[in-house]
């Protein structure tokens, strides 16, 4: 059987400063980052499971993005979602970031990376 994994390609201006934005603000590590000279031109973050790729390419495209991140809990319940929502929520305040509250049906944070990226945090399991 064959297991497919997506990493989604976020555009940026500048792929240091945006490692920095997803490694201090939102508690991402980067296994791997590729440029020329001091300047990266291509990264990947990854935190529990979710990797995301970031890069200056395509400048057109810079700050369009909009990713979805689910918060998959056990057990699966609205209450253990709603609570990891908050417990990520703290965290993030914690670190600086700034939080806003949305509703994709269900309630959802959203985090506007440097460029203007849109991650939507959500919990649902499916």
């Amino acid at each position: 059987m064959t297991e497919w994994f997506a990493r989604p390609v976020l555009q940026v201006a500048d792929v240091d400063k945006a490692l920095a934005f997803y490694i201090e603000r939102l508690g991402f590590t980067s296994p791997w980052r590729f440029g020329e000279g001091d300047r990266s031109n291509v990264a990947q973050v990854d935190r529990d499971g979710c990797a995301i790729i970031l890069t200056d390419t395509f400048p057109e495209k810079v700050g369009k993005g909009l990713l979805f991140v689910s918060l998959n809990v056990e057990p699966a319940s609205p209450e253990a979602g709603i609570a990891a929502l908050d417990t990520l929520r703290i965290e993030l305040e914690g670190r600086g970031t700034l939080i806003e509250e949305g509703s994709w049906g269900y309630r959802v944070l959203i985090v506007h990376d440097l460029d203007g990226n849109r991650l939507f945090f959500n919990y649902p399991n499916r």
